[in-house]
């Protein structure tokens, strides 16, 4: 029988980055999947990052993880978002070749030490509770432990209008077996939807009916590791809408919708809905963006974000065809929507292990998330987790003050799901902090501690911070008393000397007329200019923060008796007589345990330490 240190099940994103980091730890890893050459598939749309999402992929590539690099070595237009906003929620989204990026994450697995197995996985070898290995079709492989990554598959069924076929993709078998032995084991689980457009022939299109949307120039990198020697050819995206006919057309077939006409009682993501759902939920719109977005370099192929559908095949046609540019446009596959099982994540530990049973963590989709960058953080968490445990190591748990995968884990362990869940950087109360740029700051020598990135990208880190004080002793604490411009203009003569870096925190001022740096040090002085603008707040949040914890770990008595709090609702109060949280921390967590109600409690458990000392 053979035997590893971690078994990973599933080669989507989850379980790539889940078995990198077991890899990258040092210990013995399978990945078994269904279809080995499907590793690293894209099933929705060719694209990583964007709003809230490349701050996430920033974050596994700052912990030596796969998607970043990846990304890079198939990135084929490049675009920063929200760059009206601050620095904070800026995000860059790539478009990606598909078979590129998958070769890419193939690649990268294979130069490791990694078993890649192409099974399917039926059932798992339990004892006393204890998770031990998984039984396949073919055969059984003992571990010490496993990481279920399955995303679409766990019983999914494909929906086009009436049409319904087993499966977590077009051209894929679900797993049907592996569902039903989860369900055995009594996990809380129920059904997610998600869903996908018609992909279309590229050559059939008229641009020139569209908006052509161009990438950024000069081109970034996703990843900061060690990004390749040139980018893959750039390609612009095009814009179209929807109109008043193709709202009618869909209108008319909604009744035909899977989603609509009742066979579907999964919730679909509320943050990318089909195409059904905006005609009715915003009738008060007559038309909606459509990105056409290729799906590769050399490919006759365009994925159109933004019109994902269930709708049979004829209707698919008929409000295709209507859409400005696409009107002769060749359909080479349809659009369907996808049900599937999950397992409500409040099940989990922080370190994603299962509380039902040991030794067995869940990453990805099979936890209610949705979204390629969501799956590579619970994956590489539960890589990280599996690995420390099987060491000896502490659990490593990122804070949400930390990392927006802090922030992912805690709201999926904590509160559950109630519809598919995505990241945005509203979700970050400290997001102040976690800017997409600072992502190696915050998390590098933390990933070092635990030995799962290399020794030069650490060293190449250091080497750079080290060249970024000294930017900033030699040219930015220089005392400056000449004139400088406001933004409006207008000269100002300075009536003391001031250092430059004390100037840069005025809003008055053109930084580019302050200081001028020579072209190697230009991102070394608009980093200076970011952490300058944005010091006053940090400092602010970071108070906050521990105030915050100081808070969380207030131990709240044994013998408090919530009923007797004025203005905790029954149901509150119902929440916590069960389960008796030890700490103001442990209490914030529970679903539904409000901040005014955790205040409540404050407010009753200092009034009775006050009649305590006056007692």
């Amino acid at each position: 029988m053979d035997k590893f240190d971690v078994i990973v099940v599933g080669g989507g994103h989850a379980g790539a980055e889940a078995a990198f980091a077991v890899s990258r730890s040092g210990l013995s890893c399978a990945l078994i999947t269904m279809d080995q050459t499907k590793i690293g598939q894209m099933s929705c749309n060719p694209a990583i990052g964007g709003l809230g999402k490349s701050h996430i992929v920033r974050e596994i590539d700052a912990m030596g993880g796969l998607m970043g690099r990846a990304t890079d070595l198939s990135g084929i237009q490049y675009r920063t978002l929200n760059t009206r906003k601050g620095d904070a929620v800026q995000a860059l989204r790539v478009q990606c070749d598909r078979d590129l990026y998958k070769k890419a994450v193939q690649k990268i697995l294979k130069e490791t030490n990694i078993k890649i197995i192409q099974d399917e996985v039926v059932d798992f070898l339990l004892t006393n509770k204890k998770a031990q290995g998984v039984i396949t079709k073919s055969k059984t492989y003992k571990s010490k432990k496993i990481i279920l990554t399955t995303g679409t598959f766990l019983n999914g069924k494909m929906y086009t209008g009436n049409i319904i076929k087993t499966g977590g993709r077009i051209g894929d078998e679900s797993s049907i077996p592996l569902s039903k032995r989860l369900y055995s084991l009594n996990l809380p689980m129920g059904r997610l939807k998600t869903g996908t457009p018609a992909r279309i022939k590229l050559s059939s299109i008229n641009l020139l009916d569209m908006e052509e949307q161009p990438g950024e120039k000069p081109t970034p990198w996703m990843s900061l590791a060690s990004p390749p020697k040139k980018h893959q050819k750039q390609l612009s995206c095009y814009i179209t809408r929807t109109n008043k006919k193709t709202h009618e057309i869909i209108n008319k077939n909604i009744h035909l919708s899977a989603m609509y006409s009742g066979e579907i009682k999964g919730i679909g993501p509320r943050y990318c809905p089909s195409i059904e759902d905006k005609v009715r939920k915003f009738q008060d719109k007559n038309s909606h963006q459509i990105f056409i977005e290729p799906e590769g370099i050399n490919k006759d192929l365009v994925y159109p974000n933004g019109i994902s559908t269930s709708l049979p095949k004829k209707a698919q046609q008929e409000f295709i065809f209507s859409i400005k540019g696409l009107e002769r446009s060749i359909i080479t596959e349809y659009g369907y929507a996808v049900e599937y099982d999950f397992v409500d994540p409040r099940t989990l530990k922080q370190n994603l292990e299962t509380k039902y049973l040991e030794n067995l963590y869940l990453a990805g989709q099979i936890n209610g998330t949705t979204g390629y960058e969501e799956a590579a953080a619970q994956g590489l968490m539960a890589g990280i987790n599996a690995s420390n445990s099987i060491k000896k190591l502490k659990d490593f748990v990122l804070e949400r003050s930390e990392a927006y995968i802090g922030v992912l884990i805690n709201d999926l362990t904590s509160h559950g799901i109630t519809e598919p869940y995505r990241m945005f950087t509203s979700r970050a109360e400290h997001r102040l902090l976690l800017s997409q740029n600072n992502a190696e700051q915050r998390l590098i020598l933390k990933a070092n501690e635990i030995g799962i990135v290399k020794k030069e990208r650490v060293d190449k880190y250091l080497s750079n911070e080290k060249e970024y004080k000294k930017f900033y002793t030699n040219n930015l604490v220089k005392l400056k008393k000449d004139f400088f411009i406001d933004k409006n203009g207008a000269k100002i003569r300075l009536q003391e000397k001031r250092s430059i870096s004390s100037l840069l925190s005025r809003n008055d001022v053109d930084e580019k007329k302050l200081f001028k740096p020579n072209k190697k040090d230009t991102k070394l002085y608009q980093r200076a200019i970011t952490e300058i603008k944005y010091s006053g707040y940090i400092k602010k949040q970071i108070r906050e923060i521990n105030k915050t914890k100081k808070q969380n770990n207030k131990q709240i008595p044994t013998n408090i008796k919530y009923e007797e709090i004025h203005g905790l609702s029954n149901e509150v109060k119902e929440k916590l007589i069960k389960t008796q949280p030890q700490t103001i921390g442990a209490a914030s967590q529970i679903e539904g345990v409000t901040p005014a109600a955790i205040n409540l409690i404050l407010i009753h458990l200092k009034k009775k330490e006050l009649v305590s000392q006056n007692a």
